[in-house]
């Protein structure tokens, strides 16, 4: 064997190493780095799915019918997320405290009823709203009507479904959490609205919200049988306790903090929805997906970092926690300026995809992938408040983020469409992201940005 056949066979030997040493060990930091890795490839997968099913529905609908189907989904986003009154986050903070105190009766009655609550309430909710609908049916347009009564119908298994999540979560159970929701759901709104191409139906924006509905409930109950099954060979039976009173202190306030963050996150199609065209929402809502590879490294990593901070900071080990948040801040950022690269590397082609009109959203990628990058920069840093019992001040940053966004895209629309709303929630990523870590800084002591001093 030559020096050089050798010196080629041992770099491929030496990176494998490498993968193993960051990968493989028993530390907090390594295993973080499987969990959120294991988090971010069901997000890649359901990104892969979700973005099939979007070029599919564009180009089986058509772009009015694919705009109206856009809208009444980001509807559903919304508030299906706000409507767990922030339980499906607060459960990363309940559950190991329970645990660590060893109060099996109120963890018992948490893992039950977060799930009757959410449920209830969330009926309740989607009742009023589907009432709310009838009356305004006679001024709104005919082919928003049936969506809008079956995104009603969605939202009960959509929040149940959250909650789900954050109790797998708070076990480290990503798979459980995340495949229902992401790899399941999107499979089974890929195979309904395909056969009912195939059986030759037209496929409007009620027959896709149709299947969209169908395709949470079934995921859904599917998770929960699963999850049961789960937590009574985890938990041994016994009585259990409720204190609702004290779960909806603590998950009010971060119902505010996620409320706020998905108003920021869905106002510039919502906006953009009332003053320009459907075609132009479906367009913008493809670019939006095009980039959400880099705001799922973002999810990857406050999923699984949010019950650890939890730990970290009750037993007041300070060392340890900012070490941890340097560590989940590193491995937000440096993926998620790679990714944008390459996603803007390959934007066209990727546009091209939902149809020849959708690569005129080429340019707002640019614009949008802004704030997501500088957002990156902080890591997961809200969770840590939120972990923290810094949730109301982190709530008022994305209250005043939020209303900056709403004004500058009431400004900006109406003039500049796509371009303003991406440059609209740009500013207002990077206004939310300064804020952040001031507030960090002054209540914790902690440096969250991915350059400079990390404590």
């Amino acid at each position: 064997m030559t020096e050089t056949q050798g010196a080629s066979e041992a770099r491929p030997a030496g990176l494998i190493a490498r993968l193993r040493g960051m990968l493989g060990g028993s530390s907090e930091a390594s295993l973080t780095k499987r969990l959120a890795g294991t988090v971010f490839l069901i997000r890649v997968l359901s990104a892969g799915l979700a973005y099939l099913s979007q070029i599919l529905l564009a180009r089986w609908m058509g772009g009015s019918d694919y705009g109206v189907y856009v809208y009444v989904w980001t509807w559903v986003l919304l508030l299906g997320s706000m409507l767990d009154f922030g339980i499906a986050v607060s459960a990363q903070k309940i559950i190991p405290e329970y645990r660590g105190s060893g109060d099996f009766a109120l963890l018992r009655g948490f893992l039950s009823g977060s799930r009757w609550i959410t449920l209830a309430a969330s009926s309740v909710v989607a009742a009023l709203l589907a009432g709310i609908v009838k009356l305004l049916e006679p001024s709104l347009d005919p082919a928003m009507t049936m969506p809008l009564y079956l995104g009603c119908l969605t939202l009960p298994a959509f929040v149940v479904a959250n909650t789900q999540d954050g109790i797998a979560r708070s076990h480290d159970w990503m798979r459980l959490g995340l495949m229902p929701q992401f790899i399941v759901r999107q499979a089974l709104i890929i195979g309904f609205t395909a056969g009912a191409v195939v059986l030759g139906l037209k496929l409007g924006a009620a027959a896709a919200m149709l299947a969209s509905a169908a395709a949470v409930w079934i995921a859904m109950i599917g998770q929960m049988l699963v999850l049961n099954r789960r937590l009574r060979t985890h938990i041994e039976r016994g009585p259990r306790a409720y204190d609702f009173a004290s779960w909806l202190k603590v998950s009010l306030p971060i119902m505010m903090v996620e409320g706020f963050y998905l108003l920021l996150s869905y106002t510039d199609i919502l906006v953009l929805q009332h003053f320009r065209s459907s075609e132009e929402v479906g367009v913008y809502f493809a670019v939006v997906k095009t980039l959400a590879l880099v705001s799922f490294i973002h999810y990857a990593m406050s999923a699984t970092t949010a019950h650890r901070f939890t730990e970290y900071h009750a037993s007041g080990d300070t060392e340890r926690l900012s070490a941890y948040v340097a560590h989940a801040i590193k491995w937000t950022f440096w993926p998620s300026l790679a990714a944008t690269a390459v996603l803007l590397a390959f934007g066209k082609p990727l546009l091209w995809l939902f149809g020849s009109q959708f690569t005129g959203g080429y340019g707002i990628m640019f614009v949008a992938a802004i704030g997501l990058i500088v957002r990156s920069a902080v890591g997961p840093v809200e969770r840590l408040l939120n972990m923290s019992g810094n949730q109301n001040s982190c709530a008022l940053a994305y209250a005043l983020a939020f209303v900056m966004n709403l004004v500058l895209c009431i400004a900006l629309v109406p003039s500049y469409g796509g371009y303003g709303a991406a440059a609209a929630t740009s500013l207002s990523l990077t206004f939310e992201t300064v804020l952040l870590f001031a507030l960090t800084k002054r209540r914790l002591g902690l440096h969250v940005f991915a350059f400079g001093k990390k404590a």
